[in-house]
């Protein structure tokens, strides 16, 4: 797969790019979804998704890296951003197993991490079931892909 950034923009109120985490939306404090917002999809989109990936944690996998924190498709397309702990859209599993937002909780004395929240426009709304991990939404996604791009967070513990 190969994917590359739009003109998209994508920003949060609760920090700014490359900026740290607010603990409130950490595994250690409130576990909710930061707020995101984003401007600038192309012409044509008609959903999108929104996924949170940490590559610095240190997993591996067959054919994966890092973990991942959030899963989030068929958000409307007439959508800006989402809401603090908000989930409009379909759910799909984080590598905690669990379906919704797990925020950052990287491993005590690791340094910092640094948290991709990703948000992808698409041509349609996929109709995909819920539960799907990231890389089984991506491989039924990347064909209907218009633009990609994505605000860094980083925290550490």
């Amino acid at each position: 797969m190969g994917f590359a950034l739009s003109s998209m923009t994508v920003t949060s109120t609760a920090f700014e790019s490359r900026g740290a985490i607010p603990r409130r939306h950490t595994g250690e404090g409130e576990d909710v979804s930061p707020p995101l917002a984003w401007s600038g999809a192309p012409d044509g989109t008609r959903s999108f998704a929104v996924i949170c990936h940490d590559p610095d944690a240190p997993l591996v996998k067959p054919g994966t890296y890092g973990f991942v924190h959030w899963v989030l498709y068929d958000v409307p397309g007439s959508a800006t951003g989402l809401a603090e702990g908000a989930g409009d859209g379909t759910s799909g599993v984080n590598d905690s197993g669990k379906s919704g937002y797990s925020g950052p909780m990287p491993p005590e004395g690791h340094g910092p991490h640094h948290y991709f929240y990703w948000v992808l426009a698409l041509d349609r709304e996929l109709g995909l079931q819920p539960g799907l991990t990231m890389w089984d939404f991506l491989e039924k996604a990347e064909p209907s892909i218009l633009g990609m791009n994505r605000i860094v967070g980083v925290y550490q513990r």
